[in-house]
């Protein structure tokens, strides 16, 4: 049995004793906290004990989780709970999305599974970008803020700030005056990465401006190879109650419904009839943020009624 975890992953003692004790007296007392999926695990019983178990959960205050070929059910870090770095509400979000997609949780009806996976901030804590379909990570807008004064502290203890900091830059965007004692960062070409943040967190802090980041298509190695998810919508802001998110998710989704084949993640659906169509039916505009390489043909094509508007 697939048990809908609280988000988070937030329980009392007493809620971990009373899924014990319901599930020694319906099942084999195996479980598995928390797989891949992030339910809790009930491994091990028998037919006749499935409903009777299930309404001893309810009870509890317990939901099933998605299995099959359905949403599987969504998961979070712990975000503003316990982490400073979080920039969007992830235990909210993930929570009404849950509530929202009910239906699509516990009623079969996709090609395969789905899964949405929330991180508050690019650490991605509950690695949203290689194992979820589709994938929220929180980001911001902006400057990151610099405290010079706590850089040049971090430069005296002893921490190398070009070889461990602003070489490691995947965007080389900060550079450090050994001299002056300064470090300067180009925002313009920075991805947010929080390197070094992580690296120097009194020094630097993530811009004012926060949101999330949407990716698609994450998966692992089953009917085809493992996906990496890439980014659909670069910057979305993040405030109750989340329709716009929730609109993009039911686009995708009905596309997806639509054209997928049995077996046939979304991501896996995507390579097979292209981002460009993929974009076109969810009414998503094509941005710099979802090119993985450079073109290599140097041919530029647009689509008729594009021509037309631009006639008129």
């Amino acid at each position: 049995l697939r048990v809908n975890q609280p988000t988070g992953w937030f329980y009392s003692t007493q809620a971990l004793r009373t899924l014990c004790d319901i599930w020694d007296k319906h099942g084999s007392g195996l479980t598995n906290l928390h797989g891949s999926t992030g339910d809790i695990i009930l491994l091990g019983t028998t037919t006749d004990h499935l409903q009777s178990c299930f309404d001893d959960l309810s009870e509890a205050g317990f939901d099933l989780g998605g299995s099959g070929s359905a949403m599987r059910t969504p998961s979070a870090c712990v975000g503003p709970a316990r982490c400073e770095w979080a920039c969007i509400d992830s235990l909210d979000i993930c929570y009404k999305l849950t509530m929202h997609f009910q239906d699509q949780i516990h009623r079969p009806m996709f090609p395969y599974k789905f899964k949405i996976k929330v991180s508050a901030c690019a650490n991605d804590c509950v690695a949203s970008i290689a194992r979820s379909d589709f994938a929220i990570i929180g980001t911001w807008k902006g400057k990151l803020q610099i405290d010079p004064k706590e850089v040049r502290t971090y430069a005296a203890s002893g921490l190398d700030i070009r070889a461990e900091v602003t070489d490691l830059c995947p965007t080389k965007c900060m550079s450090w005056d050994e001299k002056q004692k300064e470090l300067k960062i180009e925002d313009a070409d920075c991805t947010r990465c929080m390197h070094c943040i992580n690296m120097m967190p009194k020094a630097l802090r993530q811009g004012k401006e926060k949101g999330a980041t949407l990716l698609i298509g994450g998966k692992a190695p089953i009917v085809e190879g493992a996906l990496l998810s890439w980014v659909i919508v670069p910057f979305m802001k993040m405030e109750p109650p989340y329709q716009e998110l929730k609109d993009l998710l039911a686009k995708i989704m009905d596309w997806w419904d639509e054209n997928g084949k049995m077996r046939e993640r979304i991501g896996e659906l995507i390579n097979r009839r292209g981002m460009r169509n993929f974009l076109r039916a969810v009414g998503l505009p094509a941005v710099p943020q979802m090119v993985k390489t450079p073109r290599a043909n140097p041919y530029v094509f647009f689509w008729p009624e594009e021509i037309k508007k631009e006639v008129k």
